[in-house]
């Protein structure tokens, strides 16, 4: 066979495994959605089931024949890259055998839907046992990608989410910034005093009203409602499939600040999905670079943009309309101060950039000691309490507030929480690039034009898929590779000044 023709083979075959791909997402923002609770059963069999299937096609063996096959590739730097990402997806998913995989999707889905209750009415204990078989399942999974990768059981399922990532370096990164953070926070909660305190404007603010305001601002942005829907859920995300993108957010009548952000964090995941390069869609090097990548189109759409007085000026009239406000409360002034407003709290979504990286420091910490076995799920809730309050000076007075927040260890996801300060470094690197290569980019964000802005995005990360590293994409497009002291500069600029 020649290396052309073995290529080929391989592209329709990943091809078919990006569509079941596809179907997964759908069936997993269903589930999330609109899904009955009585239906979870069969929803899990139907995930279990296309999971395997995924796998069993993925893992064939002739699928190495034909990598070995294909050789390295010829041709411009596209073809080299895909061969090269589908073998790092092909050595990931053929250490992991096909039982452990049908397991590890069923206790997944099992606990997530156990996990909503659990939050809803504060009840760790009920969510333990589901949790001790997610934990258990992915530690199989840990060590034998830890065997076929050479690497630590953690490394190897952070690999899974940011290749080439590995936690030596995230040491460094955390623990220079956690060193730093008492100190500017403090800081910037006595600049802060010095100024007006931020007055929250008062509700009720009907659902309806911010969904209508949270569309409008996406189009702002450029999300295509052709191809992608807003929706409710318990947990905030952006998913769905390839060209139809579907973000979802929870709303509280009382406060619709927190919401609007939300969707717009979401509308920066969607717009880089939207953005990946069409002609190699269901191509693994088509797909996004990593997670830290992802989150930092979501955190620089959110945080260096929405929360930027510059934004402001242009989106506070359109608050002002939909909620018909008047007075000081809706005026630019306030509304900066309230959407900049640094105050440690409970909850990770809800966090300030400032306060933000301490809650994903906390958990890389936890579900490293997880992982690890240096830490058991029935001492999590004490060691989660500890760690806020050695960060942030704060107790959770109950697990709601605390190890019960986030879905990701009930739905399997360990190894995913250091991309997002991961991403938070890399956004403030790319807008600070953007800023400087565009000419009047604030200036056109002031009046809604995001078109300049994301059109910089696609040339210099969106359509480069996984066509380069994380380092290699920073670099050509910034001039340097992840740079915590670009990010820690935005932080002093924005809250101290």
């Amino acid at each position: 066979m020649s290396s052309n023709s073995a290529y080929e083979d391989l592209a329709v075959r990943f091809h078919r495994i990006g569509v079941i791909g596809d179907a997964l997402g759908i069936l997993h923002w269903d589930q999330a959605t609109l899904m009955p609770d009585g239906s979870a059963p069969a929803r899990a069999e139907q995930l279990a089931t296309l999971s395997v299937l995924r796998h069993e096609m993925l893992t064939q063996p002739e699928i190495g024949d034909l990598l070995e096959a294909s050789g390295e590739g010829a041709g411009d730097d596209w073809l080299p890259a895909n061969l090269r990402e589908m073998r790092r997806t092909y050595l990931h998913a053929t250490a992991v055998p096909a039982d452990l995989v049908d397991a590890r999707s069923r206790a997944n889905a099992a606990c997530e839907m156990e996990w909503r209750s659990a939050r809803t009415d504060n009840d760790y204990k009920r969510l333990l046992p589901s949790l001790e078989e997610v934990l258990r399942l992915v530690r199989e999974v840990a060590a034998a990608k830890s065997d076929a990768l050479g690497l630590s059981p953690y490394d190897a399922l952070l690999d899974s989410y940011e290749p080439g990532a590995r936690s030596a370096a995230i040491d460094v990164i955390f623990e220079n910034h956690a060193a730093f953070l008492p100190g500017f926070l403090a800081e910037v909660l006595e600049f802060q005093a010095s100024l007006p305190a931020p007055v929250a404007p008062q509700g009720p603010f009907p659902i309806e009203t911010q969904r209508a305001l949270g569309r409008q601002l996406m189009r702002t942005v450029g999300f295509d409602f052709k191809r992608g829907r807003l929706d409710v859920s318990h947990h905030p995300f952006c998913g769905g499939s390839s060209g139809d993108i579907r973000i979802t957010t929870r709303y509280d009548e009382a406060d619709f600040t927190s919401s609007l952000m939300g969707v717009l964090h979401e509308t920066g995941h969607a717009m880089y999905e939207l953005g990946l390069p069409e002609a190699w869609r269901y191509q693994p090097v088509g797909g996004a670079l990593g997670m830290a990548i992802h989150e930092s189109q979501s955190l620089l759409v959110e945080m260096q943009v929405c929360r930027s007085r510059t934004f402001l000026t242009y989106a506070a009239p359109l608050m002002q309309k939909a909620f018909d406000g008047s007075g000081p409360t809706w005026e630019l002034d306030n509304l900066y101060r309230l959407y900049t407003k640094v105050e440690p709290g409970f909850i990770r979504v809800d966090a300030d950039e400032v306060t933000y990286p301490a809650h994903i420091i906390l958990r890389y910490r936890l579900e490293r000691a997880l992982i690890g076995g240096d830490l058991s799920l029935a001492d999590l809730p004490g060691a989660w309490n500890d760690g806020m309050k050695a960060l942030l000076g704060i107790m959770p007075p109950d697990d709601a507030l605390g190890c019960l927040q986030d879905v990701h260890w009930p739905g399997g996801d360990f190894g995913y929480f250091p991309t997002y300060t991961m991403g938070a470094i890399a956004a403030a690197q790319l807008y600070a690039a953007a800023r400087r290569d565009v000419p009047d980019l604030e200036a056109n964000i002031s009046k809604g034009d995001f078109a300049p802005l994301m059109a910089w995005l696609r040339t210099h990360v969106h359509s480069q898929g996984s066509r380069v590293t994380g380092d290699a994409l920073l670099t050509a497009a910034t001039g340097t590779p992840l740079d915590l002291a670009g990010f820690q500069s935005h932080l002093r600029e924005r809250y101290l000044s």
